[in-house]
């Protein structure tokens, strides 16, 4: 088959509906009954936030392009109008089944534990009395209710804001009704807990939103209320940013983000029981299409649910903690410096402790022999021990040089936070690149030590963020080699001057040899493959989408090369075409940590090359950012991922395979071991820093059954 005809759109999945299965498979989790119930809760939260972000930014997109009369199809064959009335459908079924885990299962659940939530109708005479007292201190002082006539317009709804919709009888005989407006209030508890009474045992709360609408009355006194009933808007927020024009980026993105809450309406989430007149105003009010409007069959906005699955005292009711390891190779060292400068280390987060990673950072800002540290910073925790150490490290004289990209999506008011506090403290700050996001993961502390001046790198495929770290899976490198630290000085002189990308020694970086380093690994296979020898190719990543290395894909399947992905999240490529992909198998893992590291396996005629990467198999990821793929070279390291890549590969239990329709199943687990890979590593980072098994050891290791866990580890 030529080149071209890889390319055939029946040969791909659209991104935005391999999304939404990748959603439906979070959800999965929520309905998981082995699952403990306020991490089923969890997963329900964290599919409503997704959702959110996906209607802000995919779907608006795909708007804006309807808008603008796009009518090019995608790699999938599918223009955005198609695309749209395909992810309506899909996502009005995923709503319908969120609200039915939750109804059916969850609620009723919690019930049993203990946690019940009340409708208006049972509270009792001391709950009512309570609540009487609260909406009069807490609530009433902060409402505002908006009327809307022909002196008041329609209010700008905030994005994402909850309020509730009324219509009130008008006082002009000639008119049936008008219409007002009052947002729930966000620096309120959404759940308020009641008082018990002495028949009842257990926890009771009922929803803020629920109160408001039993006191109305209070804020339209002397007004009939027609019906009352919850609604929420979601709007595009979609930043676009005129970089060259930019005088301040600071200051045109602060700009921006005020604008993110005003965007066009994208989404109306509305009670399912909502009076068909008011309806019609939100409806023509917000210009929303009968297709965007959402009818909830309870609580609106599931993302209070995360509150809810991190209430104190029900241990019982989450996973067993876990508490990341330190890893064997720097525990007890008190010369860090040493012990990489002796060997290179690998860090597998969250099992192994970010404190390494931390620590570094640390003891090269307080080192007196630490003559600079440059690094570049995506996305960090709100109190990032990194952040204070690169401050602490310019306010002693060294020269700190950051490439904080303040562009990272919804992270941006943030950054520009750190970046000023960053400045303020000494610090160089670079704020990214006209054009492109930075978003490689590179330290590089340079050293002055007997044998003259030392380069220490550390690599990783995740943020330097301290909270996501012990949330993600991720993987890091430590190392001294000369080849890399002469690359890493290379980056940053690329970043912060006028400096052409240089010939690599060992690193490549996007948008400018990336692509064509990764083509040419995959061409190396193809040819091993037709010349008969042994061609294998293994990868993990969150998103695969470009259709250019997919293409490439499918030529070494077609070959002959034995392809097996691990992809989290977004997959085009269809497996199992006859001729096409039938060597190609692709598992994503979802479970109780998010799976984020990216690497690259080939081969190579028995070398086996390893390679670990910040970015994804993403146009985006490969044209439009600074992104690093580096090598693995210590064979007991190499040995390590391998052995990864192997036990995620065996999973039984939190992997599904995706099938040449796009869906995916559970794996068969007739005659295979049950396994959850995630609480395999766990086991695994337990024993080794109890020093119960070496390093070296790790590929020799057997999947283990779930019954050599603790329960919910």
């Amino acid at each position: 088959m030529r080149s071209e005809d890889y390319r055939n759109p029946e040969f791909y999945i659209n991104r935005e509906l391999s999304w939404l299965e990748f959603n439906d498979r979070v959800l999965d989790e929520a309905r998981d009954k082995s699952n403990p119930l306020f991490e089923r809760i969890k997963f329900l939260a964290i599919t409503s936030s997704n959702l959110d972000e996906f209607f802000m930014i995919r779907a608006a997109s795909l708007k804006d392009q309807v808008k603008a009369g796009y009518t090019k199809i995608d790699i999938s064959g599918l223009t955005p109008k198609q695309q749209l009335k395909q992810i309506s459908v899909r996502t009005h079924v995923m709503v319908d089944k969120q609200y039915n885990t939750l109804n059916r299962s969850l609620f009723p659940l919690l019930g049993k534990s203990g946690i019940k939530v009340l409708p208006g109708e049972e509270l009792d005479d001391s709950q009512k009395a309570f609540l009487q007292d609260y909406f009069s201190d807490m609530v009433y002082p902060v409402l505002t209710p908006m009327a809307v006539d022909s002196r008041r317009p329609f209010p700008l709804i905030l994005s994402k804001s909850l309020n509730i919709g009324i219509l009130l009888k008008h006082s002009d005989g000639d008119k049936e009704y008008m219409f007002a407006t009052v947002q729930v209030p966000a620096g309120l508890p959404r759940m308020i807990e009641l008082p018990g009474s002495a028949e009842k045992n257990g926890r009771y709360f009922i929803f803020l939103e629920e109160i408001i609408m039993m006191f109305l009355d209070t804020l339209f006194t002397g007004r009939e209320i027609l019906c009352a009933h919850p609604y929420r808007i979601t709007r595009n927020a979609d930043l676009t940013i005129d970089e060259e024009e930019a005088e301040d980026l600071l200051l045109e993105i602060e700009k921006s983000l005020k604008k993110r809450n005003w965007g066009a309406g994208i989404r109306l989430e509305i009670d399912h029981a909502v009076d068909d007149r008011l309806l019609n105003v939100l409806k023509n009010a917000l210009d929303i299409h009968k297709g965007d409007i959402y009818y909830i069959k309870g609580p609106i906005d599931l993302t209070f649910l995360m509150k809810l699955s991190s209430m104190e005292g029900y241990r019982h009711l989450k996973y067993k903690p876990y508490e990341p390891q330190y890893p064997q190779a720097l525990k007890g060292e008190e010369d860090i410096f040493g012990a990489i400068d002796r060997k290179d280390v690998f860090v597998h987060h969250p099992y192994d402790s970010f404190d390494a990673v931390v620590g570094f950072i640390e003891k090269a800002s307080r080192d007196p022999d630490v003559l600079a540290i440059k690094q570049t910073l995506y996305r960090v925790s709100g109190n990032s021990p990194i952040v204070r150490a690169l401050e602490q490290a310019a306010e002693s004289g060294k020269q700190v040089m950051v490439l904080l990209e303040v562009k990272a999506r919804f992270d941006e008011e943030r950054n520009i936070q750190w970046a000023k506090r960053l400045e303020q403290a000494g610090c160089h700050v670079i704020y990214g690149l006209v054009g492109l996001k930075t978003h490689c993961k590179i330290t590089l502390v340079v050293r002055r030590e007997e044998s003259g001046i030392k380069r220490y790198v550390h690599l990783g495929t995740g943020n330097y963020n301290d909270i996501t770290a012990t949330l993600y899976t991720d993987m890091g490198l430590f190392t001294t080699n000369e080849y890399i630290g002469a690359d890493a000085s290379a980056v940053f002189n690329m970043l912060s001057g006028y400096s052409e990308p240089p010939q690599w020694y060992k690193l490549e970086a996007a948008p400018v040899g990336l692509r064509k380093k990764l083509l040419s690994l995959i061409e190396n296979e193809r040819q091993n493959a037709l010349a008969g020898n042994k061609a294998v190719i293994m990868a993990k990543m969150n998103s695969l989408v470009d259709r250019e290395l997919i293409a490439a894909l499918y030529s070494a399947s077609a070959a002959g090369v034995q392809i097996k992905l691990i992809v989290r999240g977004i997959c085009c490529l269809r497996p199992g075409i006859k001729g096409v992909s039938e060597n190609i198998t692709v598992i994503s893992i979802v479970g109780r940590f998010l799976e984020h590291s990216r690497v690259n396996y080939f081969y190579n005629d028995g070398r086996e090359d390893i390679y670990l990467s910040s970015a994804d198999w993403m146009p985006r990821n490969l044209d439009a950012r600074v992104e690093l793929l580096f090598p693995v070279e210590d064979s007991g390291i190499k040995d390590r991922i391998i052995g990864v890549l192997e036990v995620e590969l065996a999973d039984t239990l939190k992997a599904r395979v995706l099938e040449q329709s796009g869906k995916y199943r559970k794996i068969d687990r007739r005659g295979k071991k049950s396994l959850d890979s995630q609480m395999y590593f766990c086991k695994l980072a337990v024993k080794e820093a109890k020093a119960e098994i070496a390093e070296a050891d790790f590929p020799k290791f057997e999947a283990l059954h779930l019954e050599d866990f603790e329960p919910g580890v």
